[in-house]
């Protein structure tokens, strides 16, 4: 079990998580801001400065997941992680890869008064030439509104996903006394990432494009991994890849498709570590009448949200690979013919 103390910076997440720590039976502490560190000095200068926070770089959001998986089978029992992640698509990739490693999390968010957060970002700031190595390091001196204002935009997610506790009049045990309790009990934040497994070998995957009666395509935005998607899955041993598709759909929107779709590209996806590969299908749903978009329902756990867009706007949603993927088939579709590709681009 992994309990991930969320909050401002300031907040008094690593106060607390050091208390809890002597709270919860076989519990230890595991810092991800610590994988930062190393990653400022393993990477290349030329990468880093691409971007503002080691949040940002993929390979640090991977390596909390494996470090987290390592450790527990190292040493068992629970993690306490005070760590701030105010980016919901972030948390849906960190949170869903714990998840496919059947690694539950209990969410919880430490609210303080903002007088207090100022009050705290400003005297870590005023530490950060310290020659003794105190201060906000890799973060910089940003001044309150850039660590505030992230915070209160996230939130509207984040107090709808996590238990909240106000330690505005608490000291960090007596936060500490309150979260223990609410794992002991159960009403610690259950977070409901679908547990996908990782696959251990190449996959076969099928997606199914519907559209709309103005020619704009359904995507879908899954909390277990980032980026939107279509609607679809892994094709399951002896299953023939349409009815995958047609299964997928009805499981994650709740619409019976009468009709077997019609394949538009079949794309080789090269394993990329940590992920292996393999074909990924694109078939043509057909129009969704507005009758029967206005019944799509959302399994919870598994998609956020839906919306039918346009091709500009899909570039804005889909990862590279994917929205490669789908250009093809909509040229596929145009042209009434299937498209061989291989990494998103045609051949052949």
């Amino acid at each position: 079990m992994i309990v991930w103390i969320n909050g401002a910076f300031g907040a008094g997440k690593s106060s607390t998580a050091r208390e809890l720590v002597d709270l919860i039976p076989n519990c230890t502490l595991y810092e991800p801001d610590l994988i930062g560190g190393t990653l400022a000095e393993l990477l290349p200068q030329k990468r880093l400065a691409e971007v503002t926070d080691f949040q940002d770089l993929p390979i640090w959001r991977r390596l909390v997941v494996d470090t987290a998986a390592a450790l527990l089978a190292e040493v068992g029992g629970a993690l306490v992680v005070p760590m701030t992640l105010l980016r919901q698509e972030y948390r849906d990739e960190i949170f869903g890869g714990l998840a496919s490693r059947r690694i539950p999390v209990r969410h919880v968010l430490l609210t303080t008064d903002e007088t207090i957060l100022r009050g705290r970002i400003a005297a870590r700031e005023a530490r950060a030439d310290d020659p003794a190595g105190h201060g906000v390091g890799e973060h910089g001196r940003r001044g309150g509104d850039a660590y505030i204002e992230p915070y209160r935009a996230a939130l509207g997610w984040l107090t709808g996903d996590a238990l909240v506790i106000d330690n505005t009049g608490l000291t960090a045990r007596e936060t500490a006394v309150c979260l223990a309790e609410a794992v002991r009990t159960g009403t610690a934040g259950v977070c409901e990432i679908v547990q996908t497994p990782e696959p251990t070998a190449e996959t076969v995957a099928a997606g199914v494009l519907l559209f709309d009666e103005q020619d704009r395509v359904l995507l879908v935005d899954p909390t277990y991994k980032p980026g939107w998607e279509f609607p679809g899955g892994v094709v399951e041993a002896g299953e023939a890849p349409a009815r995958a598709g047609i299964r997928e759909v009805a499981e994650e929107i709740g619409i019976e498709l009468t009709d077997v779709p019609g394949l538009l590209v079949v794309d080789w996806e090269p394993p990329r570590p940590p992920g292996y590969g393999g074909l990924r299908l694109l078939f043509d749903g057909g129009l969704l009448p507005a009758r029967l978009a206005g019944q799509l329902l959302l399994p919870g756990p598994e998609l956020r949200g839906w919306r039918f867009v346009g091709e500009e706007e899909a570039g804005r949603l889909l990862p590279p690979g994917r929205y490669a993927r789908l250009r093809w088939a909509l040229r596929a579709r145009e042209r009434g013919t299937v498209l061989n590709l291989e990494d998103g681009i045609p051949v052949g």
